[in-house]
């Protein structure tokens, strides 16, 4: 599994997250929501997190973006897709 993020969608976590060098981003796997991979299930950003045992991760500009091995079945073995909608003015996340 791998994580690639947009700049823009970068730009967006940096600016709507307050985040910067040497923090992190966790990906997480929530009950309810919509859009999401898995029936029932959605994709929820902490920043509050450090990775204990990350099964996908990636720095970008000093920030970590990962995925815990606990939430790795709700990817189904696709790589997870950051990007910035402008249509939107927010976040989109992408399995493939």
């Amino acid at each position: 599994m791998d994580i690639s993020i947009s700049q823009p969608a970068l730009k967006w976590f940096i600016n709507e997250m307050s985040v910067s060098d040497g923090d992190y981003i966790r990906f997480f796997v929530r009950y309810g929501g919509h859009g999401g991979a898995q029936v029932g299930f959605s994709l929820g950003v902490s920043s509050q997190d450090e990775p204990f045992e990350p099964v996908a991760k990636t720095t970008i500009d000093g920030v970590t973006f990962f995925v815990e091995k606990k939430d790795e079945w709700y990817f189904d073995g696709s790589d997870l897709h950051i990007k910035y909608s402008r249509k939107k003015e927010e976040i989109e996340f992408l399995l493939q």
